[in-house]
């Protein structure tokens, strides 16, 4: 037993690391690591989570509802010392999933029926399904084409106006020369205003 337990522990640490590209790095610069859709797209390609993953094709995201509630919107989520706990940076405001829901329908997702392939679950399990063309496995690139359809958004794209999304923050942007644009490496933002008035 206790060799089927070290040899699991192993099995998820190697899948982390093998994976550790496709969950964090992969994402294009020009998306804000903080908004919904980067979250996302780092949970739904962290092997560990156990409760969002992606179909068979890659197309659709799997959200097991029980597990997703228990081990990323909970609020105890942050401090437990789980293998599934989530980083600061990828936990959600909300702990409730049908605001998480919400949050997926305004970043253009639709609910969809089980890929028939797929059906390899329970009936006593209730796993949700949804679909967005600019989210597909392996495709980082279309993640920097979702944008949140509010109201304005919405009324901007009919008008064929572009919606930008919010960019990272200026602390994060950096030149082709590795430099941050707005300060000095090391230094806030009012400590360079600031050493620019002394000087």
């Amino acid at each position: 037993m206790f060799e089927l337990l070290c040899f699991n522990a192993l099995r998820i640490v190697i899948q982390l690391y093998q994976s550790m590209d496709a969950w964090d790095s992969s994402l294009p610069d020009s998306i804000n690591p903080n908004n919904f859709p980067a979250k996302l797209w780092r949970l739904v390609n962290n092997p560990v989570n156990e409760a969002i993953r992606w179909d068979r094709e890659g197309i659709v995201i799997v959200i097991d509802q029980h597990l997703f509630e228990e081990q990323i919107l909970s609020p105890s989520n942050s401090s437990s010392s789980s293998s599934t706990a989530l980083d600061n940076k990828d936990a959600f405001k909300t702990t409730n999933f049908s605001s998480f829901v919400r949050q997926l329908n305004l970043y253009g997702f639709k609910k969809t029926d089980a890929n028939v392939r797929d059906c390899c679950h329970t009936d006593q399990v209730q796993f949700h399904y949804f679909y967005n063309p600019n989210f597909k496995r392996n495709h980082p690139e279309l993640v920097a084409s979702l944008r949140r359809l509010t109201v304005l958004n919405k009324a901007k794209i009919k008008a064929g106006l572009d919606v930008k999304n919010r960019g990272p923050s200026r602390y994060l942007r950096y030149n082709d020369d590795g430099r941050d644009k707005d300060v000095k490496r090391g230094m806030c933002h009012c400590m360079a205003v600031c050493g620019e008035i002394a000087q």
